[in-house]
């Protein structure tokens, strides 16, 4: 006697089995479009028919370019496997989808060399402990093991340091309000192919930026635009501000033109300056880069690097200070800094209660600050007598607000306080 299921013909009445591993550690951190890509092709594959790029494509409405890059991302990961079949085509290739229990845990249930393990490995790095820690302090989350694989991918992808990746996300945070290592990972990868590597470079390429931008806004306003100017548009401003060393009064003045003219533009604009300087009328400024007048954007970023090295430390001979004082709160501090590394630690183990373990070293954060400062305060110091004090609270000793304009206080800058700010730190 033999047995046998009916089988259908009808797709939409099977079931595709979707692995908890892979909603779990690789679902929530991937974009969208990708996750459709991935279960699509899932469901053939189940079913053992055929679809190919251009049918996925058309299936989720997207193009066939995103459909490569979704493999491109999952085979990253490890998610699948691309079995190239010989041709000449980089892009004629089957996909295989990886067993995710396996790759994680083995056939014999131990956890895989791959994967898990390497990260571990590099979680042993002091420097990618502070990364790690200072991102998920920024986030207000804890990373799970897919997400710290793909930020860790990106130090050798794009040739960044981990401070430049922390930074990246402080950055989101504040100007695009967006966390998830996606959005994140492609303004590193932008950065890094502009050559910035570290924070330094960063910070002085968005100074540039960002007073660029305020410039466009601003001849935008005069014109009466609320629109955002066009990349062509942008492209013409940053000839008149860069190429041709405009001040922005200058520009305004060109603006004031249009004022009997129904439809003013940028291109009318262009003309009046061009034919302006042709005829000796307009003043060259030497001031290209938002630095106030008789200063270069190199002075002006050393003295707040200055200024941020000497309060910085300030803040650490008043921490030995205290600790000479009082011991205990060196060992506080020292206990605080291993939570993050500790944190993370525990999201990439398989042997522990993730969520329970979470709670419990939160806890312990929260028992620590309140006992330093009980003995702050209880020994005549304020709670925050350890902390960096910023010259100006509203840029914290950058220039720049949060909003990339320049702070105020770059316009009180004097040459005698450069001089003494870069003397003291030499």
């Amino acid at each position: 006697m033999s047995y046998y299921r009916e089988k259908t013909e009808e797709y939409f009445l099977c079931d595709t089995s979707v692995e908890n591993v892979f909603i779990h550690e690789y679902m929530a951190a991937a974009p969208d479009r990708y996750v459709k890509v991935y279960l699509l092709a899932l469901m053939h594959a189940d079913l053992g028919v055929s679809i190919s790029r251009e049918q996925i494509a058309r299936h989720l409405g997207m193009e066939e370019e995103d459909v490569l890059k979704a493999w491109t991302y999952w085979e990253k990961l490890g998610v699948i496997r691309k079995k190239m079949k010989g041709s000449e085509d980089s892009f004629d290739y089957d996909v295989e989808f990886v067993s995710l229990k396996q790759q994680m845990y083995g056939s014999d249930g131990s956890t895989a060399a791959d994967g898990g393990s390497q990260i571990g490995d590099r979680m042993t790095d002091p420097e990618i402990q502070g990364m790690i820690s200072e991102i998920e302090q920024i986030t207000g989350r804890v990373f799970n093991s897919t997400e710290i694989r793909e930020v860790l991918s990106w130090i050798s992808e794009y040739q960044v340091l981990p401070e430049a990746i922390a930074y990246a996300f402080a950055f989101s945070r504040k100007n695009r309000r967006k966390t998830d290592a996606h959005y994140v990972g492609a303004i590193v990868r932008d950065w890094g192919g502009k050559g910035l590597k570290d924070i330094a470079a960063i910070e002085e390429y968005l100074g540039k930026q960002d007073h660029r931008h305020s410039m466009h806004r601003r001849v935008f306003q005069a014109l009466g635009f609320s629109r955002n100017a066009t990349e062509e548009e942008q492209r013409i401003m940053d000839t008149w501000f860069g190429e041709m060393g405009l001040p922005l009064e200058t520009v305004l003045a060109a603006c004031r033109k249009t004022a009997g003219i129904s439809s003013p533009n940028i291109n009318y604009i262009n003309k009046v300056l061009n034919t302006w300087k042709k005829e000796g009328k307009i003043r060259v400024s030497a001031q290209t880069d938002g630095s106030p007048e008789g200063f270069t954007a190199q002075e002006i970023r050393r003295y707040y690097e200055a200024l941020r090295a000497g309060e910085e430390k300030k803040a650490r001979q008043r921490r030995e200070k205290v600790y000479r004082k009082i011991p205990r709160l060196r060992e506080i501090d020292g206990q605080l800094a291993g939570i993050g590394p500790e944190l993370s630690r525990i999201i990439i183990s398989d042997t522990v209660d993730k969520k329970k373990a979470t709670e419990q070293i939160r806890q312990k954060e929260e028992e620590l600050q309140m006992e330093k400062a009980f003995l702050l305060t209880d020994n005549g110091y304020e709670p925050d007598y350890m902390e960096i004090r910023y010259n100006c609270p509203q840029c914290k000793d950058t220039g720049r607000l949060e909003t990339g304009e320049p702070c105020q206080c770059v316009g009180k800058i004097t040459r005698e306080q450069i001089d003494r700010i870069l003397r003291l730190n030499r």
